[in-house]
């Protein structure tokens, strides 16, 4: 991904991809892109927190606002510390100022809705079903990116493998840590 991207086969995607020159596709994109939006995600997972949490689950609605709120700032520290530029091939179609790599959409997006999904089911079928329609969701997320102009598919891929990752990676753990907590109250996880 790292000294891969950018290359042909990326240049090829990209172009494949873009949406300039159709309106329609445009407003497609940016109406999916804004599933991935900070703007959106950020008040969403802090509205599923305070849901739990009135359900009675505050370990659960913790680790609902901990582990997408800290990935979301791992990712945007990645983009400072890798500073690949966006795409210049097509003029962009929204505006954007940060670096590109990985996508924040891409991973805040995974980060987000495949959390909720696992934090929301339980094993078996449902369980499969949730995680795989988040997985569809973000894919559809990082894909509107690549549409717009800017992002890389190698962006868009290392922003849905790091999503991925620090889920499996956190989830787990974040929730293990804040049921440890003293000062919080046993609900009925």
């Amino acid at each position: 991904m790292m000294v891969g991207g950018t290359g042909p086969l990326d240049r090829q995607v990209y172009e494949a991809l873009y949406a300039g020159g159709h309106p329609a596709l445009i407003e497609l994109a940016k109406a999916g892109s804004l599933l991935g939006d900070p703007r959106l995600l950020v008040p969403a997972a802090l509205a599923a927190a305070m849901w739990l949490w009135w359900k009675g689950h505050p370990h659960t609605a913790l680790t609902m606002l901990a582990v997408p709120l800290v990935g979301r700032g791992v990712n945007s520290l990645m983009k400072v510390d890798v500073q690949r530029l966006r795409p210049t091939i097509e003029p962009h179609l929204v505006v954007e100022q940060s670096n590109s790599f990985p996508s924040g959409h891409a991973a805040g997006s995974m980060i987000f809705f495949l959390t909720l999904a696992l934090l929301l089911t339980h094993r078996g079928p449902w369980r499969r079903w949730a995680a795989s329609a988040a997985v569809g969701v973000a894919m559809l997320v990082g894909t509107t990116r690549i549409m717009l102009g800017v992002h890389w598919p190698s962006d868009v891929v290392g922003g849905w493998a790091f999503g991925v990752l620090w889920v499996l990676l956190t989830l787990r753990m974040a929730q293990d840590l804040i049921a440890r907590r003293p000062d919080i109250r046993h609900g009925a996880e």
